[in-house]
């Protein structure tokens, strides 16, 4: 049974870099489910910040395309539409000049209540945020119920990342910062915490003692597109490594918190990042797909693929190694955890076949595209003829399971904006002690040539786990 949706007070929601991608993509489209759950009403705003806004007509024809699968979902059709757009503001604003915030502040006075969420979604490059909060507080919009979510990634390096977190902090409190990373929001990252620690069967088998190692793949089918630019600075270890696939490697091998509140959550990844082993030459790969630098116009060692060998330096995790990979323009889009429990120490089936050894159990963590469990086992083939084994598998897939649209995590994440409730937002020091980790490895990369590869495949060919004795196990691999 799904529990009954919450309804929330009427907020502000100020989006700095409205008319870009990013908002017209994923946060407006959130929005909008949210509006026809009821769960943001007609006395709410939706103000669009941006330094120039071209065309209203076209940026709302884009927009109602992005948001076609909701609108047809609803039987109301257009009208819910047209009422959401009502509530809709364009504002043409300069973060650095401040031009345009009398228009803003107009707005938001309107409708000033105590107790009314303003919300400040900074979709712009990390390097506005602190003008962007010069702005908000020269504004004096700056107020108790004021909170301001930030897009990752946060600086490029530790040094960039402490210089904004002064700027954003010399105005907003920790308790208004809302750091996201929309992978947190996502049902089956949260699920990962519930199969931890709600279940005693898991969290008993959590360990090296049971654990041979971790697999996470988090694969994409398309190129950079119109953000080659952005990459071709950042790379796939800054843009994704340091923030998504660290939050992952955090929530499987963190230690269980008191209690399911957001300080001892982080408090909690916070000590997996400290824990993690400094990366040497040999533990990290980076390859380019080979039609990267023609994309661009240049040549370019940006790596868009990157493999690595994650080591934590802790009891629960002493000896089992964590293999982590991401790229672009791979055969599979999918993110997946696997997990690989160890053999047994004794078969003994072993005089009828060597099939039950050769098929360790695995439990597959599905994050997209279908979010869902899977847990590989071995049993018994039916019929005569002895101990005959196959693999099988219990398999929980929540497409299937639960009937109702599953909330995109951008929804979910900023309903908890809205809530006040962080506990699914990065801390400061999580992003520092991320940086700490990740600036080695960055310069690393630096000193390699990254391999090409082609279009279509799942990246170069692999030269961390062959030398474990392992391999990778590719997404929707049945025979994995």
């Amino acid at each position: 049974m799904v529990p009954e949706k919450s309804n929330i007070v009427p907020s502000e929601f100020i989006i700095v870099g409205g008319t870009g991608n990013l908002s017209k993509s994923k946060i407006l489209p959130a929005l909008f489910w949210r509006f026809l759950d009821n769960q943001i009403d007609t006395q709410s705003n939706i103000i669009l910040c941006d330094k120039c806004i071209k065309s209203k007509k076209d940026f709302f024809l884009e927009l109602q395309s992005n948001c076609n699968k909701a609108i047809k979902s609803d039987d109301n059709k257009l009208e819910n539409w047209n009422n959401f757009i009502k509530i809709i503001k364009l504002v043409e604003l300069d973060v650095v000049s401040g031009n345009g915030h009398l228009d803003l502040v107009k707005i938001i006075k309107e409708k000033f209540d105590e107790n009314r969420p303003i919300i400040f979604y900074l979709a712009i490059a990390s390097s506005l945020f602190g003008n962007s909060c010069k702005f908000i507080r020269d504004s004096g919009l700056n107020v108790p119920q004021s909170r301001l979510v930030i897009e990752k990634p946060i600086g490029k390096n530790k040094k960039t990342a402490i210089e904004i977190n002064n700027e954003i902090s010399s105005v907003f409190k920790e308790g208004q910062i809302y750091r996201i990373d929309h992978y947190l929001g996502k049902e089956t990252v949260q699920n990962l915490m519930a199969l931890r620690f709600a279940n005693t069967f898991f969290e008993n088998q959590w360990n090296n003692n049971n654990i041979d190692h971790v697999q996470i793949t988090v694969s994409e089918t398309i190129g950079v597109k119109e953000r080659i630019s952005y990459y071709n600075e950042y790379g796939a270890i800054r843009d994704m490594l340091q923030n998504h696939l660290l939050q992952l490697i955090c929530l499987i091998a963190m230690e269980p918190p008191s209690f399911y509140e957001a300080d001892q959550l982080r408090d909690e990844k916070l000590r997996v990042l400290k824990a993690l082993k400094p990366i040497t030459d040999d533990e990290v790969q980076t390859g380019q797909y080979r039609s990267f630098s023609d994309e661009l116009g240049k040549n370019s060692n940006t790596e868009t693929f990157v493999s690595l060998k994650v080591v934590i330096n802790n009891w629960r995790w002493a000896g089992v190694p964590f293999y982590v990979r991401t790229g672009k323009k791979l055969s599979n889009r999918a993110s997946e955890i696997i997990i690989t429990f160890k053999n047994k120490p004794h078969d003994i089936f072993s005089k009828f076949t060597k099939d039950a050894q050769d098929n360790p159990n695995r439990l597959i963590i599905r994050v997209q595209p279908e979010e869902g469990l899977k847990l590989k086992l071995t049993s018994k083939a039916p019929g005569p003829g002895g101990m005959r084994f196959f693999p099988s598998e219990l398999n929980l897939s929540f497409g299937d399971t639960f009937t109702d649209r599953l909330p995109d995590a951008y929804e979910r994440l900023l309903m908890d904006v809205v809530r006040g409730n962080q506990t699914l937002f990065m801390r400061s020091d999580e992003v520092l002690a991320a940086w700490d980790y990740i600036d080695p490895i960055v310069e690393i990369a630096k000193t390699q040539e990254p391999q090409l590869y082609r279009t279509g495949t799942m990246g170069p060919e692999d030269k961390i786990l062959c030398g474990d004795g392992h391999k990778w196990i590719d997404p929707k691999d049945d025979k994995s």
